[in-house]
């Protein structure tokens, strides 16, 4: 068995995406081609913000396992991400050994992950339910936390997404709309932006998640040039009726960002067929993310009137939901527990270096 750390070698590249489709079927692989690659060679938006290791594990010739070492000026941890690996214990051990190795020679102090190089882009470990993903969640195979595990990796955080069931139109939960009706009695406008202005809108909600998610694990400052960017692609698939924002005096104190689920599709836009199931989905969702939410801490009790807004739209539309990736201890993982019908759960680990 051996490790190769490459750089922009084309046949190494090519290895480390081929992977993926190796072990998930077109329901289930994330890759998302053009980002992995984009940054692999170091060209993507975000890519200025770190530095990445790269490496491919071989069994003679066939590739059975990849990841990537992240580092950030300044941070004595390492992340470990866009990890891959076949079912053998031997394999992950090896690799796992080869990350272990590497951080030791460069003096870190300990190694996190799953993290694919950014906050941004993504990380967690997904450990229960292995259905069909949905969009935006960290997927893979139900045999990693084992591999994890067995190689010195402790849980650092858990996180759980809910799977909402249809509100339906006689579900009035008085406490939401009372809040609802209270804040809107004192001067809060909580609506939906226009496509014109989505700018204007994603440039104030840039400036509350950098305040209110700068303590979340593994957060890492970007831009608002680079914020702005990187967030266009939302532009395309959004539903903006389930995208509502929160003004008081004319300023934004909350936000919340909901799009259709399209499942893999959206990482899979250079097939045809694909480009036509989206925009079928976009038309009719059948089904909601709920992506990310925030208040400002001044607006105490503003979150169940935003989230109140959400369940109007969910019963117009008639539609079942996610809500994605909260982190324990959270208010968010209290809301409208209800109508939950499903818990997934995922988790971020970390191995100290000795």
């Amino acid at each position: 068995m051996k490790c190769i750390c490459f750089n922009d070698e084309e046949k190494e590249i090519s290895n480390f995406l081929r992977l993926p489709y190796m072990l998930y079927d077109k329901n289930d692989n994330m890759q998302n081609d053009e980002e992995i690659k984009d940054l692999l060679l170091n060209r993507h938006i975000l890519s200025k913000y770190f530095t990445l290791t790269k490496f491919n594990i071989y069994d003679e010739e066939s590739i059975v396992g990849r990841f990537i070492l992240t580092s950030y000026p300044d941070d004595k941890t390492l992340y470990i991400g866009f990890f891959e690996c076949i079912n053998d214990k031997k394999t992950a051990e090896f690799l796992f050994n080869e990350a272990y190795k590497y951080a030791k020679e460069h003096n870190y102090e300990r190694i996190v992950g799953p993290v694919d190089a950014s906050f941004w882009i993504k990380y967690r470990l997904k450990i229960n339910l292995f259905d069909r993903p949905y969009t935006g969640e960290p997927y893979n195979k139900d045999y990693y936390q084992e591999l994890f595990l067995d190689n010195k990796y402790a849980l650092l955080h858990h996180y759980t997404s809910y799977h909402y069931d249809r509100p339906g139109e006689n579900f009035h939960p008085q406490k939401y709309e009372d809040r609802l009706k209270l804040f809107s009695e004192e001067g809060y406008k909580i609506v939906s932006p226009t496509m014109n202005e989505w700018d204007e809108t994603i440039s104030h909600i840039y400036h509350l998640i950098m305040d209110l998610y700068s303590d979340f694990p593994i957060f890492k400052y970007v831009s608002e040039e680079d914020f702005i960017e990187y967030f266009m692609s939302y532009k395309k698939i959004v539903d903006l009726s389930m995208i509502k924002v929160a003004y008081y005096h004319d300023e934004m104190v909350g936000f919340f960002i909901s799009v259709p689920n399209y499942h893999n599709l959206v990482y899979h836009t250079n097939k045809l067929t694909n480009l036509f199931k989206i925009l079928k989905i976009r038309h009719k969702p059948q089904e909601y993310v709920m992506l990310y939410m925030g208040v400002n801490s001044n607006h105490h009790g503003l979150g169940k009137a935003l989230v109140m807004s959400i369940i109007q739209e969910l019963s117009r539309h008639n539609t079942k939901s996610i809500g994605a990736l909260m982190k324990d201890g959270k208010v968010t993982q209290t809301y409208v527990l209800e109508k939950v019908l499903d818990t997934y759960e995922y988790a971020l680990y970390e191995r100290k270096i000795s």
